[in-house]
């Protein structure tokens, strides 16, 4: 029987599902991830599925150093591939995949492997059913609505929660605590504000002195370190409290919980602590063996000291018997060298009838004469050898006799040396035990732990993070997906309480939007994955309506929010369910007029300012700045540099800015940035990022409004859909004053009858105390502004199209340094009206630069070289002139700090036609220019024309005043927006008015001959 056919139900089913998901991340685009480029890379090896690849790299994200990741071409919209970076000394990146790139891959970029933890979960699941395997499988059917688990409650609450008569908690939250302590699986639905962090802390105390092991989960760091903190408030008067009761697994990143509990949750301070008697034994015994290791040195240092001393001695002995010997054979050579002598002179000459024997007797006398001298001079080297080398050994002698006089000295009172070194010995021992205990001092603190906390993530991909789990509490559950709450749950093996609500923020899951997936499979990823586990166990209906169930507790008291801000969320979120107010009318923030009312809706709706897509609006994050600076000027906020501010009274104790794209938040957090003089961190985020928090003041940005529609966080319908989630949480973090941004007729134009935003806008105009923006931005006139003081100029501000080119030659004549003009269209008036006053400021050392369309980019040679003439007029006067591919963008940026926002067309024919915004912001004027510089090219950037002079290739397009067009539908959006094309219905063709707009304009479009 294969593996596959002994799964339960529903492995498969999950299985198939998480694969979904993994496959979905190598086909998405990255877009929400962070990526680096890698450039001029060169194969260094390659094996079977194995290639190596070394790149240059310029910018580095040292979040990705020992993380996977993926990789593929730049510009490529294929698979991601799996991979292994690592960045080298020399700032070099070494790659490893099993993809080939090619022998030298020119460009590629890497982002994070998003889909490492399905794989890991893929890898879980695929051993579920295996002998010993961590799931049991009835706790995780649960889950999904299988089986038959007990239901109760429990009566003798005070046995197990301590003080539990007292306790400020309401019907609802006793029954919660009551029904989980009884129950095999309890699902508590717990809306905003509910209490219910309080609840899952009582029921994990109750647990705990029922004595269980309790494995507490939650999907974020954030969500744990919070729940976790409630738990240790609950059980720090606990005996075993300080030597790991409660722990935490994995990383603390709640300040709070660090610096409370981190001593005693934390496993590696814990750890520490319990090892510090081993440490002070391991130090005291690695002193004592350092002691005895010296003087078993002192030992055998004496013992080298005799030994150099006796062959000192005897090399001395040597020397003087050497000496003696010399000096005797020295007088047996004088003393026969005199008798020779004296023999010589007694022959003398010799004569006579002897005469040869005399000779001979003669010569030899004379021949041991010489033979004696050889010898003494012989015997003086060696007499003189031998008294060197008495003198150097007497010397050697006399140091070494005083070396170990001394050394003998430092020995009195020690033991012999072989006591010493069996002493060492044992030591040794010891030490190597210590340090065993030492290493195993981890396993002991698990199993000191009866209450760990984790991340889901850390859960279902570890491999065993408790020795026993009796019961597993999922906190934040509507936030998890289905595979990985089904195999957490699966590791309970008594009681699974499952806590969260399925009306916020869903699990972040792509199989079920992937467009590159089959409608199959994206159903198949929807009903086994993005699915939470309260609509999985049956407990929610199809339309998102609560289905009565006796697993389910539900909590309906919210203390967090002002009753109007409560009215709000239930208006979107619990209108079947409605929760009430269990806390006062009252605001702790400081009064101040503007902010004075529990729920303020600001209508943008008639200053609208088109941009470039939906996911940013200018004049919303204007209107954000122009709150905050309200504010600080209140003193509700800190002013701008603030010093010494007290606690509680920080920028991100009172307030939260929430917008829904990222592109937005990123614009608010610069923004604000330069409003306060320094960063907040937590202060402007996504909606996912607020989970969990609470503000006294929140400020939602809907953003919507300067795109064709609202995007993807209004696209949904439903109680269960994600527009109704994201606007729920959003809502409900403020506690005391709620500020809604909206353009209201934007939003009404392309929202869903019956949709929960739809409902939100109708609750707000009925009940919120209602503003226009211009409340907030003034609309001045060109003739105001050599008036306002320095801080009335910074204030952001609208312009009526009238007053722009007045407005905007004041502040040319007042630049400085630069200005930068960016205009896609050139016509002779609007070039030779403006191009007269640069002169002036570039006469005046003001740098100017005008960013415009090639040429080339006319479709006609005619108006190639009517703009190829413009361009030269500009740069007579001295404006540098810079070409840009297709460029849309209509900016005005004056010495990088006041930033011209609209349809600016100074330029051209058609200049402002709508509401103008001038911002003075150096932040926000540096990121549109990043932005502009960074934007995509798309498609072509113009049509083919013929090249023969005088040849216009286009026909008679013009009728009563209009200029016809043939736009393409992937085009008419940006025809409308950059011409103001409408849409002949009679002809079925596009027309502009031919008074406005010239054919050098709308060349692009112009019908071919």
């Amino acid at each position: 029987m294969t593996q596959e056919a002994t799964r339960p139900y529903p492995v498969d089913e999950l299985l198939s599902a998480v694969r979904l998901e993994v496959a979905a991340e190598l086909r998405s685009d990255g877009k929400d991830n962070q990526k680096v480029a890698l450039s001029k890379g060169r194969r260094t090896s390659s094996a079977e599925d194995r290639h190596e690849y070394l790149f240059q790299c310029r910018r580095w994200q040292d979040g990705l150093d020992g993380k996977p990741v993926l990789v593929r071409p730049s510009r490529s919209t294929d698979e991601w591939a799996e991979a292994e970076a690592k960045r080298l000394p020399d700032g070099n990146v070494r790659l490893i995949t099993a993809v080939d790139l090619g022998n030298a891959p020119a460009n590629v970029q890497i982002r994070e492997d998003d889909a490492a933890g399905w794989r890991a979960l893929a890898e879980r699941l695929e051993t579920v059913g295996q002998p010993e395997h961590p799931v049991r499988v009835e706790s995780a059917g649960w889950m999904v609505g299988r089986g038959n688990p007990r239901l109760s409650s429990e009566r003798s609450m005070a046995r197990w929660v301590a003080n539990w008569g007292s306790l400020q908690l309401n019907s609802g939250q006793r029954q919660a605590v009551a029904q989980a302590l009884a129950s095999e699986v309890t699902f508590l639905w717990g809306p905003p504000g509910t209490g219910k962090t309080d609840v899952v802390g009582h029921i994990i105390e109750g647990s705990y002195r029922q004595g269980l092991t309790v494995l507490f989960l939650a999907p974020t760091k954030v969500a744990v370190d919070q729940a976790l903190e409630r738990v240790c408030d609950l059980l720090s008067s606990e005996t075993a409290f300080s030597t790991g009761l409660v722990q935490r697994a994995g990383e603390i990143t709640v300040p709070s919980l660090q610096d409370r509990y981190g001593e005693q949750v934390d496993q590696d301070r814990i750890a520490a602590r319990l090892s510090a008697s081993l440490d002070a034994s391991l130090a005291e015994r690695a002193e004592e063996l350092r002691t005895t290791r010296a003087g078993i040195a002192r030992h055998e240092k004496v013992g080298g000291l005799r030994t150099r001393l006796a062959t000192a001695q005897l090399q001395q002995t040597q020397a003087e018997q050497s000496r003696d010997a010399a000096h005797s054979a020295q007088h047996s050579a004088h003393r026969e060298i005199a008798e020779q002598t004296a023999l010589i002179e007694k022959i003398g000459v010799p004569r006579g009838l002897f005469s040869e024997r005399k000779q001979r007797q003669l010569d030899n006398a004379r021949a041991a004469v010489a033979s004696g001298r050889t010898r003494l001079e012989s015997i003086a080297s060696n007499l003189a050898a031998a008294e060197r080398t008495r003198q150097r050994s007497l010397t050697e002698a006399t140091r070494l006799r005083s070396a170990l006089s001394a050394e003998e000295a430092a020995l009195s009172g020690l033991p012999e040396r072989t006591v010493l070194v069996s002493r060492a010995d044992l030591l040794q021992q010891e030490i190597n035990s210590l340090e065993e205990q030492r290493r195993k001092i981890k396993d002991a603190v698990r199993l000191q732990c009866r209450v760990l906390g984790a991340t889901v993530a850390k859960a279902v991909q570890s491999r065993k993070l408790l020795d026993r789990v009796d019961v597993v509490v999922i906190d934040e559950a509507g936030m998890v997906d289905l595979p990985s709450a089904w195999y957490a749950a699966g590791l309970a093996g008594k009681r699974v309480v499952v806590a969260g609500d399925f009306r916020q923020l869903p699990a972040v899951t792509k199989g079920s939007s992937d467009r590159k997936a089959t409608p199959a499979e994206r159903d198949h990823a929807l009903l086994w994955c993005a699915r939470d586990v309260f609509h999985a166990a049956g407990l929610v209906g199809e339309s998102g309506s609560v289905r009565p169930d006796a697993r389910l507790v539900a909590l309906n008291t919210q203390y967090r929010m002002r009753g109007p801000i409560c009215d709000v969320v239930n208006t979107v979120a619990y209108p079947d369910a409605p929760l009430s107010t269990g806390r006062g009318g009252y605001s702790r923030v400081p009064f101040n007029p503007l902010v004075d009312a529990p729920v303020i809706l600001i209508d943008t709706s008639k200053q609208r300012i088109a941009g470039r897509d939906h996911r940013t609006n200018t004049v919303h994050e204007a209107a954000v700045h122009e709150l905050v600076r309200g504010l600080q000027y209140e003193g509700v906020l800190p002013g701008r540099k603030a010093e010494s501010v007290p606690a509680g009274e920080q920028a991100t104790d009172r307030l939260a800015v929430i917008a829904p794209y990222r592109a937005q938040v990123q614009a608010l957090k610069s923004s604000l940035t330069y409003r306060f003089g320094q960063s907040y961190e937590g202060l402007v985020d996504t909606v996912h990022r607020f989970q969990g928090s609470q503000r006294p003041i929140v400020i939602l940005d809907t953003t919507a409004g300067s795109g064709r529609a609202p995007g993807f966080f209004f696209n949904g319908s439903g109680l269960s859909s994600h527009t109704c989630r994201l606007l729920n949480v959003a809502l409900s973090r403020a506690q005391d004053h709620l500020v809604v941004l909206a353009d209201v007729e934007h939003l009404r134009e392309h929202l869903a009858a019956g949709s929960e935003a739809l409902r939100m806008l109708d609750h707000l105009e009925a009940k919120a105390q209602c503003m226009s923006v211009d409340q907030l931005i003034p609309v001045r006139d060109a003739a105001q502004l050599s008036a306002l003081s320095d801080e009335e100029l910074a204030r952001p501000a609208f312009f009526p199209a009238d007053e722009v080119p007045a407005a905007v030659q004041w502040d040319i004549a007042r630049a400085t340094r630069t200005i930068e003009l960016y205009s896609p269209f050139l016509d002779r008036q609007p070039v030779r009206t403006w191009s007269a006053q640069l002169a002036k400021r570039v006469v005046d050392g003001v740098q100017v630069t005008v960013k415009t369309r090639a040429p080339q980019e006319q479709t006609t040679e005619a108006a190639a070289e009517r703009v190829q003439g413009l361009v030269d007029e500009l740069r007579a006067v001295g404006c540098l002139v810079e070409f840009r591919e297709r460029m849309h963008e209509k900016v005005l940026i004056l010495d990088g700090s006041v930033l011209w926002h609209g349809s600016l067309n100074l330029l051209a024919n058609k200049g402002p036609t709508d509401l103008m915004m001038r911002l003075t912001d150096p932040v926000a004027c540096e990121r549109v220019g990043r932005v502009i510089e960074r934007a995509r090219k798309e498609r072509a950037a113009w049509n083919p024309r013929t090249t023969g002079r005088g040849k216009t290739g286009v026909g008679d397009s013009t009728a009563e005043g209009r200029l016809y067009l043939d736009v393409p539908y992937a085009d008419k959006d940006e025809a409308k927006k950059q011409l103001g094309a409408r849409w002949d219905a009679t002809r079925r063709k596009w027309y502009v008015d031919a008074a406005k707009v010239s054919r050098e304009q709308a060349a692009r479009w112009l019908p071919s001959s």
